[in-house]
């Protein structure tokens, strides 16, 4: 799992298909017949911690833009992007929303993404197909933790962003605090570009840096009602101020602007755009706007500051083009109309047409009725239908290319992260990986008739939500859900039970218990056989060590003299790498630990890879339990909100459940106390702290790290296992 994770880390943070630099001219031709004019598109993420007014964001740009003619509120379970039932009730984003829409004649591909950290997953795939954000935080609630998970992916991806600080009329709104905690957590540059007119219920409009007018809407809730004014005198000189800031940070990034500034020649609005633009394309700083979504206030600034300072697709280095090892190959999926397709699959969405693969169309076009190659299968696919989406309405679409996002109906074989290709030129882009799942439920039918229904139904969430795994347990024949926590396990029972209609019988949840070594062991292991037929020969010497955590399984051969035959090594390490997934102590996974082959010996005629391979896995049972195994366990980072009269209350019950307080820090109505804490103890939380808390309290909680057991803890898991088995066997 740690390995996983750790690849998953790396692939995220070695991200080449961003480059801060503005992509080199030679990448994108000029002036190609029949291309679309990419300088006017905008493929933009909206992203944030729950609760912090994406949706609602969203819902605004679409009404603004003239996409929708009535507001449907979020909490009244009627927004357009969250179109789920689960959404509807729960007044959550599960899954990321795709439209199109149009501002002062650019187009913009947007994507509205959760908040809630089980379904990060969906952020990090919508990131790694987007060129810019807009990273919401609530006015009052500040930097949360899922504004921190989001902003390292943005970060890992080179994704350029502008920030939106949204609910200034909210009680506690600060707009000032907001901007000094994303210095201070998020380690990022806001450029300040506008200032708040009067906070909480007094907030008005705000006060545009650029043009230094103020921006004022009446109380109609209208988004077209507002004017422009002079700025109230009591905010000239603070205005004055955060101007000369602006300024002096945007013409760092033209040496000849800086140079004419610095002899007092003030630059042109249009040089300081020029600025910001550079900047904000090189992730130097981020563009930070304020207002209130649901109040319809300052949510154009933010608009055009997607046109004038996020990329368009030209604006971005290509995507690199990889081999079957994952190693780049030197090519790039360019952006050109012209060039061979490629094409990221990067979510299914199955919907009452047929299956949905959403794809960002990186190089190339295609038309209805083409046939293209999937990279992964090997197989070609025919393009019988494409759609640009709105939330789950579509319009068809005959052609689709580079810079496109669309949504291709009907794909068979397609599943996230594969690439969609010219089958005449065929290439695969950097894929994306998905962490393993810390959680998991059994599940049953509760009929013959629900039996079948639950098997498609269940090949269908697999296609959707690459995070989600499945697997049925032999021995007991039951189906285990998978997943990154217990919302995310909650959705997806709901999700069968109302749009597949299956009827299922589920059990307790489970935690993704680990097992590794203390202990380093010489050992040696001689696997004979010479009872009938051809006989088996394979001796090896052999270390076998702890790892430091992260590394997985490690092996290493160090025969020298032909101990052993090159040829029958491989097989050693396979046979102990297969061994791998039952572990000595409760049969979990076993992590962080290498095997170093020293000697061994051979037979001519009766030595084999089989042989070899068995020596190996008899020699992994045999000495795992000698190296002082032990279990470990998922710790979860939890970040949790109480009411200032309940802290003391909530830090003693996180203590009972072995919870490590790492950090409390106030806020408007309550304190925020950082903690680690086993998953183990963490079931049903979230009902303790609300009654703990008079329903007031909040958490979130992520994945951290593997630790170990207590010895109490891992006696109880060893038990369980053992019982288990024992029931098998009867």
């Amino acid at each position: 799992m740690i390995l996983r994770i750790a690849k998953f880390s790396r692939s995220i943070s070695n991200a080449p298909r961003r480059d801060p630099v503005a992509q080199n001219q030679k990448h994108t031709p000029q002036h190609i017949t029949g291309m679309k004019d990419l300088s006017k598109y905008r493929n933009i993420g909206i992203f944030a911690h729950v609760d912090a007014g994406k949706t609602t964001t969203t819902e605004r740009i679409l009404k603004l833009t003239g996409k929708i003619h009535k507001i449907g509120e979020v909490h009244d379970g009627a927004s357009t992007m969250d179109f789920m039932e689960q959404e509807a009730e729960r007044g959550i984003t599960i899954q990321s929303a795709a439209t199109t829409c149009f501002w002062k004649g650019y187009q913009f591909n947007v994507i509205d993404t959760p908040g809630h950290v089980d379904f990060t997953i969906e952020v990090y795939r919508s990131l790694k197909v987007l060129d810019g954000g807009v990273g919401v935080f609530c006015g009052s609630g500040g930097v949360e933790p899922q504004s921190e998970t989001n902003w390292r992916y943005a970060n890992d991806s080179k994704v350029s962003r502008v920030i939106y600080v949204n609910k200034l009329d909210r009680i506690g709104a600060d707009f000032y605090r907001v901007i000094a905690q994303v210095k201070k957590i998020l380690g990022a540059t806001p450029l300040v570009m506008v200032l708040p007119i009067g906070t909480e219920s007094d907030f008005v409009g705000v006060v545009d840096l650029l043009s230094m007018k103020a921006h004022i809407w009446d109380e109609s809730g209208q988004p077209e009602n507002f004017k422009i004014e002079e700025i109230p005198a009591d905010m000239v000189e603070k205005a004055k101020e955060y101007r000369a800031q602006l300024i002096e940070t945007a013409v760092e990034q033209d040496d000849a602007i800086m140079e004419a500034y610095l002899e007092g020649t003030e630059p042109t609005v249009e040089q300081i755009k020029k600025c910001i633009r550079k900047g904000t394309i090189d992730l130097a700083f981020f563009p930070t706007y304020c207002g209130s979504s649901f109040k319809n206030k300052g949510l154009q600034l933010v608009l055009d500051a997607v046109v004038d300072y996020l990329p368009s697709p030209t604006d971005v280095k290509p995507l690199p083009e990889v081999d079957a090892e994952g190693n780049e190959t030197g090519k790039f999926a360019i952006i050109d109309p012209t060039a061979p397709f490629r094409g990221l699959a990067f979510k299914i969405m199955d919907d009452k047409f047929g299956a949905l693969t959403f794809t960002r169309i990186y190089s190339g076009t295609i038309k209805k009725g083409d046939t293209v190659l999937n990279s992964f299968t090997g197989k070609t696919e025919r393009i019988s239908r494409m759609v640009e989406m709105h939330a789950d309405d579509r319009n068809e679409v005959d052609t689709a290319q580079a810079g496109d996002i669309v949504a291709i109906v009907g794909l068979k074989n397609v599943q996230t992260g594969h690439t969609l290709c010219d089958e005449k030129n065929p290439a695969t882009l950097e894929p994306m990986v998905f962490p393993d799942p810390v959680i998991s439920i059994a599940v049953a039918p509760k009929d013959k008739a629900n039996a079948e229904k639950l098997a498609n139904a269940i090949g269908k969430m697999i296609q959707e939500d690459p995070s989600f795994r499945v697997e049925t347990d032999e021995e007991t024949n039951e189906m285990i859900l998978k997943g990154m926590g217990e919302l995310h396990l909650d959705i997806k029972i709901d999700i069968l039970k109302r749009t597949h209609k299956v009827e299922v019988t589920v059990g307790a949840p489970q935690v993704a218990y680990r097992e590794t070594i203390t202990k380093s062991v010489n050992d040696s292991y001689t696997h004979k056989k010479q009872s009938g037929g051809s006989g088996q020969f394979a001796k090896i010497d052999y270390t076998i060590d702890p790892g430091e955590p992260g590394t997985g399984f490690i092996f290493e051969s160090k025969v020298v003299g032909g101990s052993i035959p090159k040829e029958f090594i491989p097989a050693v390490e396979k046979g102990f790498k297969t061994s791998v997934d039952k572990g000595p102590l409760a049969g979990y996974p076993c992590l962080d630990f290498k095997v170093t082959l020293n000697e061994g010996g051979f037979h001519a005629v009766d030595s084999s890879n089989i042989a070899f391979e068995i020596a190996a896995k008899a020699a992994y049972r045999q000495t795992m339990v000698k190296a002082g195994p032990q279990i470990l366990e998922p710790m979860m980072k939890l970040d949790v909100f109480a009411p200032e009269e309940k802290v003391g209350d909530v830090i003693g019950d996180l203590n009972r459940r072995r919870g490590m307080i790492q950090g409390q820090e106030p806020t408007p109505g309550g304190v925020r106390i950082k903690a680690e804490a086993p998953l183990s103890a963490m079931f049903g939380y979230i009902g303790d702290l609300r009654t703990m808390t008079s329903g007031r309290g909040q958490f979130s909680m992520e994945f951290s790290h593997y630790a170990p057991c207590p010895k109490n803890v891992s006696d109880d898991v060893i038990a369980k296992a053992k019982a288990r088995e024992e029931a098998l066997k009867k």
